[in-house]
């Protein structure tokens, strides 16, 4: 009583504390209060701690009891789920969709044909030094294309295999010439007679068409060159005029006497014989002789006047000038082919294939070509994949392909030749059975080409495929009738109710099989049964 009267006492203190100053409770009274309230619940338990360990028993042993009676079964539940499952049809349904059998391999993107460029240069007399016009890597060589500039001049590009191994000029013939020839009718310049290996006036004449289309000067043969040609041409004029001169001399002289120079011969003879006639008349035998001997005379000379003369000497002067003419002819052609525009070794370069795409430049400008300039490949790219022979059996060129791009995107290819795989360096196929087969990809985007570019990519090739949707079964729903038929067993109720439907199958794949009734029973969603 003392210590609820000390502690009323002390209560009414501070709240008489409280009412005098008019103030909240402090910060030291609430402490106060708290320790007070901790050490009552600390009494509280202590003095009942059997009670709390009681209370803690008992719920855990209601918890264990709960998950024990989750797991324990009862003999009869035990045996209820021992017992089989009801029997039942397990059934898919029929599908309608298009069966495809696929070859898939695997292909480098890569650009075919790749060979080094090596200029012929042994004809330029000199350091062959790149002055300009370098390609850079992928820009791609046409016709008529210029593939480097060495020592100012244009390496024009044509299509052809023979390698350049001399300079063509008016007059040369050969394989070379034919080559040329051809290659510049295929780009549009007439060469002349395009079956003809001989490099004439008219092909010199294309030469000079295709410098012009490339925009450099065509090769000149100099002031030399021109000098003579202009002798030439005056040789044959000259010899043309001495010959002239020599024709008409000997026609003159074959032509004779004049007839006016005849009729005077033949007037002297008659005179002469009338003399003859008046001296015999007088009997005077001298003036007689006189007379025969003057008539005589005139004959000789009428006779001579009328003889051909000899011609020759004329004869000959028409030969000596006609030989000088054509000796002189002759100088002029070759002075004129000399002067011709022809087509430089070192200025043409023969590539196969075109277009082709540049790999790689080994020369920059101002560096001296000393080996192969560059290396170039087909300008397409192609896909290069390596196939078993049993399924490049399955192949055939012309094929359709799909390729799996990098992005997971697809874009179509066709086959464009299955060979025998080869070793690097030769031409004769391994023992690997394995084949090579090429493809060519559809059109692509700039950046397609740049992705696919030396990737490795996978290639899908139908082989064989349904004429579109048709119904189509798993292949485990197929059973063989006694006599060797095929047959589906379809649902026809929800218990174990079924039919046995004969079937005509087709195309398998995909873990399917194409198939067809007569009696119409099956359709897309008809249930087969797999298994039961």
């Amino acid at each position: 009583m003392k210590r609820l009267g000390g502690r009323s006492s002390g209560q009414k203190s501070i709240d008489a504390g409280k009412l005098n100053d008019g103030a909240p409770e402090s910060a030291q009274a609430r402490a106060q209060e708290r320790r007070s309230l901790s050490q009552g619940w600390g009494r509280l338990l202590r003095g009942n701690r059997v009670i709390w360990v009681m209370a803690s028993v008992a719920v855990v042993a209601l918890v264990a009891g709960l998950g024990l009676g989750h797991f324990i079964v009862s003999p009869s539940q035990a045996a209820a789920d021992a017992e089989a499952p009801k029997p039942g049809l397990i059934t898919v349904p029929v599908e309608s969709r298009t069966l495809t059998n696929d070859v898939t391999i695997r292909g480098d993107a890569t650009y075919a044909d790749s060979v080094d460029v090596v200029l012929e240069t042994g004809e330029l007399g000199g350091p062959a030094v790149v002055t300009g016009q370098v390609p850079e890597v992928g820009s791609v060589f046409d016709a008529a294309s210029i593939a480097l500039e060495v020592t100012g001049r244009p390496v024009i590009v044509l299509p052809g295999d023979l390698p350049v191994y001399r300079t063509l000029r008016v007059g040369v013939a050969g394989p070379d010439v034919l080559q040329l020839k051809q290659a510049l009718a295929s780009i549009g310049i007439e060469p002349g007679n395009s079956e003809s290996d001989v490099f004439d006036a008219a092909t010199s004449a294309a030469i000079d068409a295709l410098y012009d289309r490339v925009g450099y000067p065509a090769p000149s043969a100099g002031a030399e060159s021109t000098s003579v040609s202009r002798s030439a041409t005056e040789a044959v004029a000259s010899g043309r005029e001495a010959l002239a001169q020599a024709q008409a001399a000997l026609v003159s002289a074959q032509a004779g006497a004049s007839l006016a120079d005849r009729v005077e011969q033949e007037n002297l003879v008659r005179t002469a014989q009338r003399a003859l006639t008046s001296a015999q008349q007088l009997g005077v035998a001298a003036a007689i002789g006189d007379a025969e001997d003057a008539v005589a005379l005139a004959i000789v000379r009428r006779d001579t006047v009328n003889t051909a003369k000899n011609t020759a000497e004329e004869t000959a002067a028409v030969t000596a000038a006609t030989q000088q003419l054509t000796n002189a002819e002759a100088d002029l052609v070759t002075a004129n082919e000399a002067s011709m525009t022809y087509l430089p070794a070192a200025e043409v370069l023969y590539l196969p294939g075109l277009p082709r795409r540049v790999d790689e430049i080994s020369v920059s400008r101002g560096s001296t070509i000393s080996g192969a300039a560059m290396r170039v490949s087909g300008a397409t790219l192609v896909i290069s994949a390596s196939a078993a022979e049993a399924d490049s059996q399955l192949l055939t060129v012309g094929n359709t392909a799909s390729l799996a791009m990098p992005d997971d995107s697809v874009i179509g290819a066709t086959i464009t030749s299955i060979a025998p795989a080869t070793t690097a360096g030769t031409e004769t196929a391994t023992a690997s059975g394995r084949f090579t087969v090429m493809l060519t990809p559809d059109e692509l985007t700039p950046e397609q080409l740049q992705s696919i570019q030396g990737n490795n990519v996978r290639v899908t090739i139908a082989v064989s495929s349904t004429d579109g949707d048709v119904l189509a079964v798993p292949l485990a729903a197929l059973t063989a009738g006694a006599g060797g038929e095929s047959r589906v067993e379809i649902a026809t109720g929800t218990g174990l109710e079924s039919e046995l439907v004969e079937v005509t199958t087709g195309l398998a794949a995909e873990g399917f099989v194409e198939v067809a009734d007569v009696t119409g029973t099956l359709a897309a969603g008809s249930l087969v049964v797999v298994g039961r």
